[in-house]
């Protein structure tokens, strides 16, 4: 058999666009461009030293996502988090992750467990990670190893749709040193319930975590509107 004279891409290079849509995703996420403060144009591409293309599709992508919103008279702005906004979003959460956690716990293979173990780790050095964005993404693939184990993909895309809103939410909470249990804690405990097949106790760890943060982004958001 006549050996490949290619190999198959794993992982496609990103484009211009991923890049741009990436920074700006990650500066509105961690607070650089704050809530209602208005995207002008020419300092963005000045800044990222793109075309004003590549800045309006950023613009109308991030605008899908919840985290920009065009106003008439006024351009595009960062959208604004409500109270609201965060509880749909957290129900939302809290339907489709605690399903996923528990179908996870009931498939886990050995490789599986492999996998989310590894996911686990890079979390766990995201954490202690300078580097803008890493923990979201590291959170992010922790999620996906725990849907793909469960076997939810559409599921998955529609916590994909959030996940900007979701990380604006992380960024929020995370400061906070009142909180019943570490964000960390939580995701190791979650691990490992479902490493361990346990579907009640992946649940259990799920909502707990959900319940944790849900009443912090509460109180957070409810200080901001006074």
């Amino acid at each position: 058999m006549n050996k490949p004279v290619l190999s198959r891409i794993t992982q496609p290079p990103a484009t211009l666009r991923d890049i741009v849509q990436d920074r700006m995703r990650d500066a509105i996420i961690e607070g650089h461009f704050k809530p209602g403060e208005r995207l002008v144009e020419r300092p963005l591409c000045e800044q990222l030293g793109v075309s004003r293309t590549v800045i309006r599709e950023t613009i109308r992508y991030l605008e899908a996502e919840g985290l920009v919103e065009i106003l008439p008279g006024r351009g595009p702005i960062v959208a604004e988090m409500t109270w609201d906004d965060a509880k749909q979003i957290y129900e939302i959460r809290r339907m489709l992750e605690t399903a996923a956690a528990r179908t996870c716990a009931l498939r886990i293979t050995p490789d599986r467990k492999k996998t989310l173990k590894a996911a686990l780790q890079q979390l766990e050095l995201a954490f202690d990670d300078p580097v803008p964005g890493s923990l979201f993404r590291a959170t992010a693939d922790f999620y996906a190893e725990i849907f793909e184990g469960a076997g939810q993909d559409i599921a998955w895309t529609i916590v994909q749709r959030l996940n900007g809103r979701i990380s604006r939410l992380r960024m929020l909470t995370l400061a906070t040193t009142d909180r019943a249990q570490p964000g960390l804690k939580h995701m190791q405990a979650i691990c490992a319930a479902i490493v361990s097949g346990d579907a009640d106790a992946a649940e259990t760890a799920v909502q707990n975590h959900l319940n944790d943060t849900t009443a912090i982004a509460e109180r957070l958001l409810a200080e901001e509107d006074e």
